[in-house]
């Protein structure tokens, strides 16, 4: 958080107010300490790196079950069509 707050070139005091909290709460996060959710969203929202959340979102992901029943379905291999007039060759 220390090396986001001054690359966005802010000091702790004004992250805090542009976050809506107290400045004692910047100083814990930034040494490794436990804060609260609330206030770690409030300060990347201060910081617009909310964005990195993303990664904890929960995708939608096929279940082995599903995947194994979409594979049936698949051709494994080709098959000769009887009602085919194959012609020979002159060799």
């Amino acid at each position: 958080m220390k090396k986001e707050r001054l690359n966005s070139n802010k000091t702790q005091a004004q992250l805090a107010e542009e976050a809506g909290i107290n400045r004692w709460t910047i100083s814990p996060i930034e040494n490794g300490e436990a804060i609260t959710m609330i206030s770690l969203i409030q300060i990347m929202r201060a910081l617009n790196i909310l964005h990195l959340l993303e990664i904890f979102s929960v995708k939608q992901e096929i279940s082995p079950i599903e995947l194994a029943k979409l594979d049936q379905n698949k051709r494994q291999c080709a098959r000769n069509n009887e009602n085919n007039n194959t012609k020979q060759s002159d060799w």
